[in-house]
């Protein structure tokens, strides 16, 4: 098949389009549905790691009030509460993650120097915790027997808004430490948005649900 000069021109014009649109979207998943305010305003755990190389804020609304959002936080974690996002997908390679759908007394105390498990082999450390409005965890994940090449934090920052609902906040900070963190980070950052608003809108679903009065669904996720 013989391509004219007008379907090349018009290939062009849509891989141009393409590149264009690329900074636009990569911006949205980034703030996925958070304010340019609340992704440029200071959050607790922004100061462990101050020289990031990439910033991702992502936040959603809650109907309920802070101190409904804060118990689903604290129990974050594999062999905990869970991470509230896509489980299956998490287990396929070996997460063993069971989200809760009810607040457990036992997994409610945090502090700085704990370990949060991703996975039965991956931990991240909680760097600071503000009961009741934030915790902040980091580390990072290694591949293989090498050192990451980046450092990590991640924070959940939960506030009371004036209307009597909540507002969630989880932000991402990456510090690279090798220039091979750089490529590797803009496809992390891709599947974290994934599953960042999939945990955000879990996390809603069951604080709604405590805070309306109703009783905790039985079961996992």
């Amino acid at each position: 098949m013989v391509v004219g000069r007008g379907d090349r021109l018009a290939v062009g014009a849509v891989a141009f389009a393409g590149l264009l649109a690329v900074p636009v979207i990569r911006g949205r998943l980034l703030r996925w549905g958070a304010s340019a305010l609340e992704a440029s305003a200071p959050l607790a755990g922004d100061e462990v790691l101050a020289g990031a190389d990439l910033v991702a804020t992502r936040a959603i609304s809650i109907d309920a009030r802070a101190s409904d959002v804060w118990p689903w936080i604290a129990q974050l974690g594999q062999g905990r509460g869970g991470l509230y996002s896509y489980d299956a997908l998490e287990n396929l390679v070996g997460c063993e993650i069971h989200s809760s759908r009810q607040v457990v007394a036992e997994w409610q105390d945090v502090a700085a120097g704990d370990e949060v498990r991703l996975h039965p082999d991956i931990a991240l450390t909680v760097a600071s915790v503000d009961p009741g409005r934030a915790l902040v965890l980091s580390g990072a994940v290694a591949g293989g027997s090498a050192p990451p090449p980046y450092d990590f934090t991640w924070a959940f920052v939960v506030q009371d808004a004036p209307d009597g609902t909540a507002r969630l906040l989880v932000r991402e900070r990456y510090a690279y430490l090798r220039r091979s963190a750089a490529p590797l980070i803009e496809v992390v950052s891709v599947v974290s948005w994934f599953m960042s608003q999939r945990m955000l809108r879990g996390i809603k679903e069951r604080a709604e649900r405590t805070g309306a009065g109703q009783p905790p669904a039985t079961g996992l996720a």
